[in-house]
């Protein structure tokens, strides 16, 4: 159950559940395209996520990978003149828990509390954000690509020991960091010099996790 639905009373997470609907994405489907009408918050239950945005020259740029239990979306839930801000794809075959806006909004008709979940959601957006802003303010493009791939081991990783694989390729990482795939490329080469990563056509395989959360932190 996801930390959202955790932050509930056992009737209201129950009847969140309950007004869920079950969606299933094959890899690289998308979800919803950015200025889509957004009426409906997503959970991710199975898979991962990519968040993307047209850039400045109209590429597509990455902003942020989703792995299990984490919500994106949640702005559809706030009115009904919404439109979505990036467009979600899914990177393998994924599931998604749907709440549409018109179910949430019985819901806290009926049940109050049950509206403190969208204040939670966007509560952590908003700290998400934050710690973004600082990072680019007072953090090099150099630890930022560091941090992003720390990142992604924690949504990648599994609780066994050993290598993290991450099918990512090294101009989403440096999209995500919020510079140039040749500073990306830079970085990765010298962690792999060190053995920490081994980089491979469309992946990177994270081969000393210690030692790349101590170069995050």
């Amino acid at each position: 159950m996801s930390w959202l639905l955790d932050s509930l009373d056992v009737e209201a997470r129950q009847a969140v559940h309950a007004a869920m609907r079950r969606r299933r994405f094959g890899r690289d489907e998308v979800i919803y395209h950015e200025g889509d009408p957004a009426e409906s918050l997503h959970l991710v239950a199975k898979g991962r996520v990519a968040i993307r945005a047209v850039g400045p020259t109209g590429d597509s740029v990455t902003l942020n990978v989703l792995g299990r239990d984490e919500v994106h979306g949640e702005l559809a839930l706030l009115s009904d003149d919404h439109r979505r801000s990036a467009t979600a794809v899914a990177l393998e075959a994924s599931e998604m828990l749907v709440l549409d806006r018109r179910d949430f909004d019985g819901l806290c008709a009926s049940n109050p509390a049950i509206h403190r979940m969208l204040s939670i959601a966007l509560a952590a957006r908003v700290r998400e954000l934050s710690a973004m802003v600082q990072e680019a303010l007072y953090l090099s493009s150099d630890q930022r690509v560091v941090r992003r791939l720390h990142d992604l081991v924690r949504i990648y990783g599994t609780d066994a020991d050993g290598p993290v694989e991450i099918p990512i390729r090294q101009d989403a990482l440096a999209s995500m960091a919020g510079t140039a795939r040749p500073t990306a490329n830079r970085v990765l080469r010298d962690l792999e010099r060190c053995g920490c990563v081994q980089l491979a056509r469309g992946r990177i395989v994270v081969l000393d996790t210690v030692e790349l959360r101590r170069r995050a932190r």
